[in-house]
């Protein structure tokens, strides 16, 4: 377990902006003031804490954990797996790692979802898991499809998994997505380009992995995922850093 602190400052030049001209939703979200900068509270490094048993034992099997008895999902079955590392490249133990997707058509299981597609009976699009010992995570799905989107009039999101993970504290944590490699809406996705660094999109798209895949079942995609570290250098009694 890595020591309790404060966290490394985030780097403003590798996330994207609040605001993008061609992203219209970040129109209304984006801040209108300056940010804030706030000293972290004991609670926001510290906690939370999650067990095993409060997992159930299909909650990473997207196959299996909404379909009914005797029947499947549609679409291509594949795994998906990786790390969950701090920036000082340590694993992080016992993260909560959530997910959640389309089905293979590029519809979500969700009331406001009005695309075309259809809604997979057998299939439910979300689950979770905790990474082991040395950070390792995995679970099985249906690899998502793509879909149109109202942001200009032809715009696709590229195929992709949105994942939430709780690292050693609430100030850790991080929303983001997945996208896989070869994907050809990956050159176009509004969101995407939001992002000002090259390598920092190269960091969300998951290359194929025939090392992990299982014969006559599944390909398989890894994912690894990086939290915020901490800060590495002690000073008499505090914790210094960049």
């Amino acid at each position: 377990m890595a020591p309790k602190g404060e966290f490394y400052q985030r780097d403003r030049t590798w996330h994207p902006p609040a605001y993008a001209r061609d992203y219209k939703t970040s129109v209304t979200r984006s801040p209108k003031c300056a940010l804030l900068s706030l000293q972290n509270s004991l609670s926001e490094i510290t906690g939370p804490v999650f067990g095993h048993n409060e997992l159930g034992p299909l909650d990473n099997d997207l196959i299996l954990n909404y379909a009914r008895d005797g029947e499947l999902p549609i679409g291509e079955r594949i795994l998906v797996h990786g790390r969950v590392l701090d920036e000082n490249a340590r694993p992080v133990r016992n993260a909560l790692v959530e997910f959640w997707q389309a089905n293979a058509g590029g519809r979500y299981r969700h009331k406001k979802d009005t695309y075309l597609a259809p809604i997979d009976p057998n299939f439910g699009g979300c689950g979770r898991t905790l990474t082991d010992e040395d950070g390792y995570y995995y679970f099985r799905t249906i690899k998502p499809g793509p879909y149109p989107w109202r942001n200009w009039v032809n715009d696709w999101r590229p195929a992709h998994i949105h994942f939430s993970i709780h690292g050693l504290a609430f100030a850790q944590r991080l929303i983001t997505q997945m996208y896989f490699e070869g994907d050809p809406h990956l050159k176009n996705c509004p969101i995407l380009k939001t992002i000002p660094d090259e390598a920092a999109i190269e960091q969300l798209v998951a290359p194929l992995d025939m090392n992990a895949t299982v014969p006559l079942d599944m390909r398989a995609f890894k994912f690894d995922i990086v939290l915020r570290g901490r800060r590495s250098t002690l000073f008499e009694n505090r914790l210094e850093g960049n």
